[in-house]
């Protein structure tokens, strides 16, 4: 289950919670009682996002956080160094946007007794690829919400893996129509489902 911020009903999170794998994002929006599973907490490792996690104690302790047993780096350093210089010149505004604190995530999971995973270049360049069929226009990265479920899909090739709470919408330099286009083109191939419609358990 890849679970995103936007809203998920009481039908789904119940669903939610038997599943084998749950992923959520940064500050674990859609965890809203402490009985919430979480088993992984994807977070935004470069920028103002990732400097403002590491810095709040209320995201250190939040009961998601400190249950998952996995923190997920989604965005890969070698990769948002190489950024730095292009983005200057296109979106100056930017300037602390490739500021990379993965080192922070990776102590902190070490500290905590978590397992740290960098999503690998290769999994943001192939959905740049794969959305240039979507005509996404002018936009800098892909979403977290989108790496993640691409991230998913390449660990785990037999899983059922559904999403919840994602709502396509967001930061204006995410390319989030074309991310939707891409996303129901892989349920429509059964790569992956949407919970919020179908409640039901997969057969087994």
């Amino acid at each position: 289950m890849i679970v995103g911020n936007g809203e998920v009903s009481e039908a789904a999170a119940k669903v939610i919670d038997a599943a084998d794998l749950v992923i959520r994002f940064n500050d674990c929006r859609s965890a809203t009682d402490i009985r919430c599973r979480t088993d992984v907490v994807a977070v935004c490792n470069t920028g103002r996002p990732g400097k403002a996690m590491l810095a709040s104690p209320d995201w250190r302790n939040h009961f998601a956080v400190k249950g998952a047993s996995e923190i997920w780096s989604v965005r890969d350093p070698a990769k948002f160094a190489e950024m730095r210089a292009p983005l200057a010149v296109s979106h100056p505004e930017l300037d602390d946007f490739c500021d990379d604190y993965t080192d922070g995530f990776e102590a902190f999971a070490r500290e905590s007794g978590k397992r740290h995973v960098i999503i690998d270049r290769a999994i943001h360049e192939g959905i740049d690829e794969a959305l240039e069929a979507y005509q996404p226009g002018p936009y800098v990265v892909p979403s977290s919400g989108m790496v993640v479920i691409a991230e998913a899909l390449a660990r785990y090739p037999d899983a059922d893996v559904a999403i919840a709470g994602f709502g396509h919408v967001g930061w204006e330099w995410h390319p989030f129509a074309a991310e939707k286009k891409l996303v129901e083109a892989m349920i429509s191939a059964g790569r992956l489902r949407r919970l919020d419609t179908n409640f039901s358990e997969p057969q087994r």
